[in-house]
C-alpha cells in the first residue's frame, strides 16, 4: 500500500509540473461589424531567436501548423516576403478550407506585420510582437480580418479563438522542440 501511496503522488507531481509547465495563451475575440478583431498573448520559455526562427520559417510551416496543407515564400525582397498558404481548419463537425497569400513585413527578432493580397478571407492583417522576458520570450499578437464563409462566420469567435490557440500551441511545441538539443 506505501508503494502504491509513494507511486501516485510521484504521478499527481509530475501530471500537476507537466500541467503547469503548458503555457497559458490568451486569446480575445470580439465581432466589430463584419469584422473579428483578435488580441492574444502569450510567454515560450525560449530565446527570441529561436522564436524568430519558428515564426519565420514559412517554407516548413505545414509541418509546424497542422491545419496547412502547404506554405511556400513566393518571393522575398530585403525584409518582405511574399508567401501563400492552403489548409483546412476545423473546429467540432465543421470545416473551413482556405487559401491565404500574404504580403508579411519584418522587423527581425521584433515585430512581423502581415495583410492579405489574396484568398478567400475577404480581408486580413495582422501584427506579431516578440520581446524577451523573464522566462523566454514574451508574444503579443493583434490581427482584424472579415471572413468570407458563412459556416465561419457563424460560428465566428469561438471558431477563430479555437484556431489562434491550436496555432500558437503548435508553434510553442515546435519552438521547444528545437530549443532541445
Amino acid at each position: 500500500m506505501r508503494r502504491f501511496l509513494l507511486a501516485l503522488g510521484a504521478l499527481l507531481c509530475a501530471v500537476s509540473t507537466a500541467v503547469t509547465a503548458t503555457p497559458e495563451i490568451e486569446v480575445n475575440v470580439e465581432k466589430r461589424n463584419d469584422t473579428f478583431v483578435i488580441d492574444s498573448s502569450f510567454e515560450a520559455g525560449v530565446p527570441v531567436r529561436v522564436a524568430w526562427r519558428v515564426l519565420t520559417d514559412f517554407d516548413n510551416m505545414a509541418k509546424i501548423l497542422h491545419n496547412l496543407n502547404t506554405s511556400r515564400v513566393i518571393s522575398r525582397s530585403g525584409n518582405t516576403v511574399r508567401v501563400r498558404q492552403e489548409g483546412t481548419a476545423r473546429f467540432g463537425l465543421f470545416s473551413y478550407t482556405f487559401t491565404s497569400e500574404r504580403e508579411i513585413e519584418l522587423e527581425p527578432r521584433k515585430r512581423i506585420l502581415a495583410r492579405q493580397i489574396a484568398g478567400n478571407t475577404k480581408s486580413y492583417s495582422s501584427e506579431m510582437e516578440i520581446a524577451p522576458s523573464d522566462g523566454g520570450t514574451r508574444f503579443r499578437y493583434h490581427a482584424e480580418m472579415t471572413l468570407d464563409s458563412g459556416i465561419a462566420r457563424l460560428l465566428g469567435g469561438p471558431f477563430i479563438r479555437h484556431e489562434i490557440t491550436e496555432q500558437f500551441g503548435w508553434m510553442i511545441d515546435e519552438m521547444e522542440r528545437r530549443q532541445t538539443p
